[in-house]
């Protein structure tokens, strides 16, 4: 039997009921006012696959809903479906039950604009300079070639790679090649920021060197941003709510709250909510509250 989130939290701090009240899958809250622009929702959702004529199920009544401009970011164990996820959210796969919505309207199939992607690997074609890989996203939506690059280097200034725009992938370190993946997924300004693992290829120092640049980038445009992990520390950097699955076929066995307080890593409270979500996974901690 399994635990499936929903809006009134036991585990959730006081003073939190407007937090909770937006983390209904039905929107509740951005109703009231009027609007679910920014605002994406995973509605009992069920996603399975047939392989060698054998059925498997992956995604087992996933509920959960993100506010416009924050971050919820992705937990659980290795195969339990959290790409998956990423590819429904993208409109890649289509659910076997259920409905994922973004601005109030059922996630479409095929091409969406307002969407920006970012993966484990970079992903940079080696042949491209790191301008013209962050450029090629900006050719396919249509913009002409100067503004396409004018952009790129705006966005390569951010992430501080201005002076190898003209470098080729294999001239990058690891973390540089992380950094014009990400430019180039920001350089598309999405409405809807989808990540998986960014920065789990790199060593430990760069790891936390790309969190901290990453939580500065967020702040230029405020995606909605759905970001999968396997590290918790990184999740409580990043996220507002961290969404912790279950074994496949996975389901939300609980939604944490974030606060700025929980992020300070020399803090109890941090202590305390690593030691939180840790137990959520069935890593036991000597932490007491």
């Amino acid at each position: 039997m399994t635990t499936k989130a929903t809006a009134a939290r036991p585990d959730a701090p006081s003073g939190q009921g407007e937090r909770n009240a937006a983390s209904r899958p039905d929107g509740t809250a951005n109703a009231a006012a009027g609007t679910h622009e920014g605002e994406f929702v995973v509605d009992h959702v069920f996603h399975g696959y047939i392989a060698a004529g054998r059925k498997t199920e992956v995604l087992n009544d996933v509920s959960f809903r993100i506010d416009p401009g924050h971050v919820a970011c992705v937990v659980g164990p290795s195969g339990c479906g959290k790409s998956t996820l990423l590819g429904l959210a993208a409109g890649l796969l289509r659910p076997s039950g259920g409905a994922l919505r973004w601005d109030g309207a059922p996630v479409a199939i095929g091409r969406n604009p307002h969407l920006g992607m970012a993966f484990q690997q970079p992903g940079l074609f080696p042949w491209m300079s790191v301008r013209e890989n962050v450029a090629i996203g900006l050719r396919t939506r249509g913009q002409t070639r100067r503004d396409a690059r004018r952009i790129a280097d705006e966005f390569l200034a951010t992430v501080v790679l201005a002076d190898f725009k003209d470098a080729y992938p294999n001239q990058l370190s690891g973390g540089m090649a992380q950094r014009a993946g990400i430019a180039r997924a920001l350089a598309l300004r999405p409405r809807l920021l989808l990540l998986d693992e960014p920065f789990a290829a790199v060593d430990a120092f760069t790891r936390l060197k790309l969190q901290q640049e990453f939580k500065a980038l967020l702040k230029l445009d405020r995606p909605t941003v759905l970001f999968v992990t396997h590290d918790v520390p990184e999740a409580i950097a990043l996220g507002d709510v961290i969404v912790v699955m279950t074994q496949r076929p996975a389901s939300v066995q609980r939604i944490i709250p974030v606060t700025r307080e929980d992020r300070d890593r020399a803090s109890p409270a941090y202590a305390r909510k690593l030691a939180q979500t840790l137990e959520c996974l069935g890593v036991t901690s000597d932490v007491q509250d």
